[in-house]
């Protein structure tokens, strides 16, 4: 069976087509209008091409960077602010003939490397993306977890856990909140912290390369991320306890951060104990795309 996934994102629209053991058939991209009605038109393009390349019809997922309301039945809180308040899932089956189903894109993020990525054979997984922002998602057999809110794996919007004096009320978040998660353990929170303590550097590989150099404030800084980040994933270790972690995003291409991260955790872990495995994503920029694919698993086909 043909599973077709989209990732609809801020700039560009992404459609692939996988068959039943995950090989990519097709993939083309298209650059995103930013209006409602145009957005359905240039997905509904994309997956009859597809379709029609192939030669066969398939199951269609959708990732956005927002949740469909269990309640309302409508798209909220995405930043590609078009798709808001209009019922995506409804207007893309109406259109092609088919169920079609939506899930934030951290949650297809998970799904994808739950199935057959680094987190394959691994019950409860949480996905980590880490970039110019930082969301999650969890997934549970192969499965998104959204909760009964929709907002299952909103990670990022939580207070950072353990705040010493001088994190405390320092950091404003884009969503009316102080001390976010997000605004200390994203890239734009790395660099933020590392300009602050007197560093020059404007980006986080910079950075990575004056701490591979030696340079003491780059060193430091790249401690305080650690440490952040460890007590950021070891909240949810205590609350959810995953099988693994995988982390995705342009940071987590910071090799460093690997063989650290074990020697932090259980400093904030309950117990003093924790042998949770934290990998790095196996698809890369497009997990998310994959994962919306695998939205419709191997036993609804």
């Amino acid at each position: 069976m043909l599973r077709i996934g989209v990732d609809l994102g801020g700039s560009k629209i992404e459609v692939v087509a996988l068959n039943e053991q995950g090989t990519e058939l097709f993939r083309k991209r298209l650059q995103t209008p930013r209006e409602y009605n145009a957005t359905l038109d240039a997905i509904e393009a994309l997956v009859t091409e597809a379709e029609l390349q192939l030669g066969q019809k398939g199951t269609v997922g959708v990732g956005i960077p927002g949740v469909v309301s269990p309640f309302s039945g409508l798209v909220k809180n995405a930043n590609s602010t078009w798709i808001n308040g209009h019922p995506l899932d409804i207007d893309l089956g109406r259109r092609l003939n088919r169920e079609v189903r939506v899930a934030n894109d951290a949650n297809c993020f998970a799904v994808s490397e739950a199935i057959d990525g680094a987190a394959a054979g691994k019950t409860v997984v949480f996905g980590v993306i880490i970039g110019t922002g930082c969301g999650a998602g969890i997934a549970i057999n192969g499965k998104v977890h959204g909760g009964g809110n929709g907002i299952g794996g909103e990670w990022g919007h939580n207070p950072l856990p353990w705040m010493t004096p001088d994190e405390f009320n320092s950091t404003s978040c884009f969503c009316g909140n102080k001390d976010c998660i997000e605004t200390f353990i994203s890239g734009t929170g790395f660099v933020r912290d590392y300009q602050l303590a007197g560093g020059l550097a404007t980006n986080g590989a910079e950075i990575v390369s004056s701490m591979q150099e030696g340079d003491v404030i780059a060193c430091a800084a790249f401690e305080r991320y650690v440490d952040r980040l460890a007590r950021s994933l070891a909240h949810v270790i205590n609350v959810l306890d995953p099988d693994i972690i995988v982390l995705g995003g342009g940071v987590s291409n910071i090799e460093a951060i690997y063989p650290l991260l074990p020697d932090f955790l259980p400093k904030y872990v309950l117990g003093g104990e924790c042998r949770t495995p934290v990998v790095q994503n196996m698809y890369g920029s497009a997990s998310g795309v994959r994962g919306a694919a695998w939205l419709w698993s191997k036993d609804e086909t």
